[in-house]
């Protein structure tokens, strides 16, 4: 699989799956929302599994940043709330950072 569609299937599966706990806990929803969203936890684990990195540590640490900017793009389609440009501008951090990790030339 492509690292260009694991990375953001991994951060929907991961922000999927808090979401329910979330909608549960702070917004009374249903306890029947933790069976989709465990579920969605487990495929983000699994997905993260086929990131080709030598150390799993390498892997999480570049989805991080990836995970920040679903995280905003979440807020801006599901949550109906803009970001402003400190979200924008620390969002461009991460992936840049997230980059030099996955990307950068190992001696």
């Amino acid at each position: 699989m492509k690292l260009a569609l694991i990375y953001p299937l991994a951060a929907l599966a991961e922000i999927g799956g808090c979401f329910a706990f979330w909608a549960w806990l702070k917004l009374d929803r249903s306890p029947w929302w933790l069976v989709p969203g465990v579920i969605s936890l487990i495929a983000f684990a699994w997905l993260l599994t086929l990131v080709p990195a030598e150390t799993a540590g390498r892997a999480f640490a570049a989805y991080g940043g990836v995970y920040i900017c679903a995280s905003l793009a979440w807020m801006v389609l599901v949550e109906k709330t803009a970001p402003d440009r400190w979200d924008l501008i620390g969002g461009a951090v991460c992936l840049i950072g997230a980059g030099v990790i996955l990307f950068g030339p190992r001696g």
